[in-house]
């Protein structure tokens, strides 16, 4: 079962071990941002984040949430308002999800959380979201495509991945029009 949780302080040792050792998701999440890190520095960096978390009332809206699937902590979803190369004067929200754990891949896990997340900001009184990938993403596309996104904007060749052109892409899903599960 997926469901979705503030950070808990064994997380932080997750984010340490997908920053620093086990690294291939973010051949798919961004790679052109990719930076060299330490443990020691992930770990300051996501103690911090995680006593943050631990401060915010119960109702505070979140921007962020862990994936866990069957009691095992896989990942997380976030939004953000600063798009690439998309005016975003109205602030609508952006959404994203990471899974570096690969045997948690491929089987609906990533879909479903994005699914709760978008209901969540649907509950927060969002009427629409925003995706942003890269046309060399195909999981992402595809999770996209089965929650409904449209393609919003495209910016040809503007992302070199190992060597090779891609599309920058933002994709729009309007919460107005979908049914709420």
């Amino acid at each position: 079962m997926v469901i979705l949780r503030d950070m808990i302080e064994s997380d932080i040792e997750d984010y340490v071990r997908w920053f620093t050792a086990e690294t291939e998701w973010m051949d798919w999440d961004a790679p052109w941002e990719q930076e060299e890190t330490t443990p020691e520095a992930e770990r300051e960096s996501w103690t911090e984040y995680f006593e943050q978390v631990k401060a915010l009332p119960k109702d505070a809206p979140r921007w962020k949430f862990e994936i866990e699937l069957d009691g095992r902590h896989v990942g997380w979803v976030s939004r953000y308002f600063d798009l690439d190369y998309v005016e975003n004067p109205e602030k609508i929200p952006a959404v994203g999800i990471d899974v570096p754990e690969r045997d948690a891949r491929g089987a609906g896990v990533g879909t479903e959380a994005l699914r709760q997340f978008i209901e969540y900001l649907a509950r927060c009184g969002y009427r629409c979201v925003y995706t942003q990938t890269w046309s060399g993403n195909a999981r992402m596309l595809r999770v996209a495509q089965k929650l409904g996104f449209v393609p919003y904007a495209c910016m040809k060749d503007l992302r070199t991945v190992r060597g090779q052109k891609y599309d920058a892409l933002t994709l729009k899903l309007d919460l107005d029009t979908e049914e709420q599960t």
